[in-house]
C-alpha cells in the first residue's frame, strides 16, 4: 500500500500581502508594551483616542481613501508636536479640526447626503466623549474608560474592513490590531 505524502507548505505571498498591517500592529505593539503605565501615559492615550475617528472623518469628508496612510502619518506628526510643545491638549485641537470638518460637510451638503459620512461623525462626537470623559475622570476610572473606547474603536475598524469602507482595508486592519492591544494594555497590564 503507497504511503500518501503530503507537500511541505509552500511560501505563500499572498498570505503576506493580506496579514502584513497585523504583523505591523504587533510588532510596534510589542515595542511599546507596558511602556504607558503612568497617569501622564494614559491621558496620552486618552487624548490619541480622540484622533482615531478624525481620521475616519478626514478620509470620508474629503474623500482621500487612497491617502489613508499618509493621513494617518500626518496625524501622527501633528499629534506628536503638540505633546512636546505642551502648550495645549491635544485632544483640544483635534475637537477644533472635528467641527471644522464637520462645518465643511454641512456647508458642502456633504452631511447631510451621505450616510457614511453622518456615521463618521457620530464616531467622531462618541469616541471623542469617551475620551474626554477619561481625561477628567480620576485617573483609575479613567484607564478604564479610556480602555473600553479603544477596545470599542478597535470593533468600529474591523466593521469598516468587513465593509470596506472609508479607510483602506489594510488601515482597518492594521488599527482594529493596535486599538486592541492597547485597550489590552490599559486594562490588564498597568
Amino acid at each position: 500500500m503507497a504511503e500518501s505524502v503530503t507537500a511541505p507548505r509552500r511560501f505563500r505571498p499572498a498570505a503576506v500581502r493580506r496579514f502584513w498591517p497585523m504583523a505591523l500592529a504587533v510588532a510596534m505593539s510589542a515595542a511599546t508594551w507596558g511602556g504607558s503605565g503612568t497617569d501622564d501615559g494614559v491621558t496620552s492615550l486618552a487624548s490619541a483616542l480622540s484622533l482615531l475617528p478624525l481620521l475616519y472623518l478626514l478620509v470620508e469628508t474629503f474623500q482621500w481613501r487612497r491617502a489613508t496612510w499618509g493621513v494617518l502619518a500626518a496625524g501622527l506628526v501633528g499629534f506628536t508636536v503638540l505633546e512636546a510643545a505642551d502648550v495645549v491638549e491635544p485632544a483640544a485641537v483635534v475637537a477644533g479640526v472635528a467641527l471644522a470638518v464637520l462645518v465643511w460637510g454641512g456647508v458642502k451638503g456633504r452631511l447631510f447626503r451621505s450616510g457614511v459620512l453622518q456615521a463618521q461623525a457620530l464616531g467622531m462626537i462618541g469616541f471623542g466623549a469617551v475620551a474626554l470623559i477619561g481625561l477628567v475622570a480620576a485617573p483609575d476610572a479613567g484607564r478604564y474608560i479610556v480602555a473600553a473606547g479603544w477596545f470599542a474603536h478597535g470593533l468600529w475598524d474591523l466593521v469598516h474592513l468587513k465593509l470596506d469602507k472609508v479607510v483602506l482595508r489594510s488601515y482597518a486592519q492594521w488599527c482594529a490590531v493596535v486599538d486592541i492591544i492597547i485597550a489590552a494594555q490599559l486594562a490588564f497590564v498597568l
